[in-house]
């Protein structure tokens, strides 16, 4: 099942739950102590995540297919005896954290049992010496940050879904936060975890480091296809005592790029490098410290609440149905901006700061002082709630992030600009930067003549930019995961290699009842 061809249904129209669902209800309920559910609104509401295909469907009054069962287990032993039950009568099971995936990671491709695992909500004390705290699956992102700082720590993992993701949903999809470049992604704050095969066995993967073969790192990632994870002990930090933020402005993408090589390489790690193309800085990363003007009154009554949306969905209609020629016009920006954010002790920040600025120097860069860095981290949140209003105005859009090692990181940028830019207009900002290589996170946004078309070239773009971005050197995603959106693709670049993951499959999950679907499994 490709994304091209996945079955929707008419949100009024929803099927009433599989027999062998209804039939296993009693059993399933007595595991869970009674919190299960069949009802039709919440059925509804675990059929999708935040994957702009669903938001498209939303749009026309149409849904993914949803589960035909939610069910709430609160201890490692009702999650246990649900996969059970499930395995023995061939049910889908589908782990889920907060919903926030962008891929289809939790879409019900085959019905069966949705797994919330949000009951799961303990937050352990902080082991001060040790640096480490043990955390339930199901506690949301903020929540966790908060209570941490309460106790003078961070987890330094903030993902743009910090308030709408689980720690289990980042576990699951190897999720990576906005300062990864300082603090890694969230493989690289795991020590241990506790989780559920999809054997039913429960396992304890061992506190790292160990000697011998590790298994966090084949679980981690896997999408729920493998486990479901109910707790992990995570490494934490002392909250930072300093910051120093900078902006640069470079006369090409290509300068900014060799200048964060040269930042990682000299041993210098920021907590945050953003470098915007030239477009992504003309309509993005260039914005400065001020505050954006209060709305007039003119535009708070009819013509800003009716005309004005009526207006801008013909005028995106208009211009984003010729991508081509939108893309044409980034020819008259050059300018590429960068911003560079390092936090620790406030001597060692400033020491840093010196440094990557004589970099960045060297290579004829503007200096632009603090002000676009501390204007970044105010907003950083906020690109996460745009996504919607683009959808409502007749356009479709999506984000892409894929990372590269340094020798393919321009040619990658380069050839998915090119496939992307026949479909939609294309924006791009590279971030997530390591000694090796970096993430490329390009936006799209595009139109159509009518519902159909937009639904058409939405699926054509996908295929074209993935494809390009592994055939330059790039990978199939640096931190939102796989799910149904990228799955062909994965198997494709994976090669020979998928058969190893299929074997895990087989060992794991023997039945084939975790997520089916997701990671082309």
């Amino acid at each position: 099942m490709t994304p091209a061809n996945l079955p929707s249904i008419a949100v009024g129209a929803l099927p009433p739950p599989r027999a062998e669902v209804l039939a296993a209800r009693e059993a399933l309920s007595e595991a869970v102590h009674g919190r299960l559910s069949t009802e039709e609104v919440d059925r509804l509401s675990y059929a999708r995540d935040l994957w702009p295909l669903a938001l498209l469907w939303g749009r026309q009054g149409r849904t993914p297919p949803p589960p035909d069962a939610v069910v709430w287990p609160g201890t490692d032993e009702e999650v246990s005896a649900v996969i059970a039950l499930a395995r023995a009568r061939r049910l889908a099971v589908i782990p889920y954290g907060a919903g926030s995936g962008v891929c289809g990671g939790t879409w019900a491709l085959q019905g069966g049992l949705t797994l919330d695992l949000k009951r799961f909500d303990s937050i352990g004390e902080v082991d001060a010496r040790a640096r480490t705290v043990e955390v339930g699956a199901g506690v949301l992102g903020e929540t966790l940050e908060r209570r941490l700082n309460a106790r003078g720590f961070t987890l330094g993992h903030f993902p743009s879904s910090i308030s709408t993701s689980t720690v289990g949903g980042w576990l699951a999809a190897r999720s990576a936060g906005q300062f990864s470049s300082k603090y890694g992604k969230i493989e690289d704050m795991l020590l241990s975890a506790r989780v559920v095969l999809g054997t039913g066995e429960q396992v304890v993967l061992p506190e790292r480091p160990f000697s011998g073969p590790d298994l966090a790192p084949l679980l981690v990632g896997s999408e729920g296809t493998l486990c479901a994870f109910t707790r992990a002990k995570l490494r934490v930090f002392p909250l930072p005592g300093g910051r120093a933020f900078h902006g640069f402005s470079f006369g090409s993408v290509s300068d900014g790029l060799e200048a964060i090589r040269r930042i990682f390489r000299a041993g210098l790690r920021p907590a945050v490098v953003r470098l915007y193309d030239p477009f992504d800085t003309a309509f993005v990363g260039g914005g400065g410290a001020k505050q954006s003007p209060v709305t007039p009154p003119s535009l708070r009554g009819a013509f800003g609440q009716v005309w004005a949306p009526r207006l801008l969905r013909q005028v995106t209609r208009q211009t984003l149905g010729h991508p081509a020629v939108m893309n044409q016009l980034q020819r008259v920006f050059r300018k590429s901006r960068l911003i560079v954010m390092f936090e620790g002790s406030e001597r060692r920040v400033l020491e840093d700061d010196r440094a990557a600025t004589r970099l960045c120097q060297q290579l004829g860069a503007e200096d632009l002082g603090e002000a676009p860095g501390r204007a970044w981290l105010a907003k950083r949140y906020d690109v996460s709630y745009r996504m919607s209003r683009l959808i409502e105005s007749g356009t479709f859009a999506d984000t892409m992030e894929i990372a590269a090692p340094w020798e393919a990181v321009q040619r990658v940028y380069e050839a998915v600009h090119q496939a992307a830019s026949r479909f939609a207009f294309v924006l791009c900002h590279f971030s997530h930067a390591y000694a090796e290589g970096c993430s490329l996170y390009f936006s799209f946004v595009g139109s159509g003549g009518s519902e159909e078309e937009m639904e058409s070239r939405y699926h054509q773009l996908w295929g074209a930019a993935l494809r390009a971005a592994v055939g330059a050197g790039g990978n199939v995603s640096h931190h939102h995961g796989v799910g149904v959106l990228k799955a062909e693709v994965l198997r494709e670049a994976l090669g020979g290699g998928f058969v190893v993951l299929q074997s895990l499959k087989r060992r794991f999950d023997p039945d084939g009842v975790m997520n089916p679907g997701k990671l082309g499994l």
